[in-house]
């Protein structure tokens, strides 16, 4: 009978064959680009976003205890 360190062995001999180590350095520093990109388009906002924060607005004007509800679950 096989011992259980062999087996051991033997799992984690076919796990490394089937995962290959895998190279966690970053070739090159990736903030730069982020920032580019960061800069290079405008921000825009959809209308659908105005709709749901007006409807919001309008819904804390006719509604006021839901700020208390709202406030509950932030």
């Amino acid at each position: 009978m096989r011992s259980e360190n062999h087996d051991l062995e033997d799992i984690q001999k076919t796990l490394q064959e089937a995962f290959p180590a895998v190279d966690v350095e970053l070739r090159r520093d990736l903030w730069p680009d982020m920032l580019r990109r960061l800069d290079a388009r405008p921000q825009k906002v959809p209308w659908y976003d105005w709709a749901l924060a007006g409807g919001l607005a309008g819904a804390m004007v006719l509604f006021p205890k839901l700020v208390v509800l709202l406030a509950y679950h932030l």
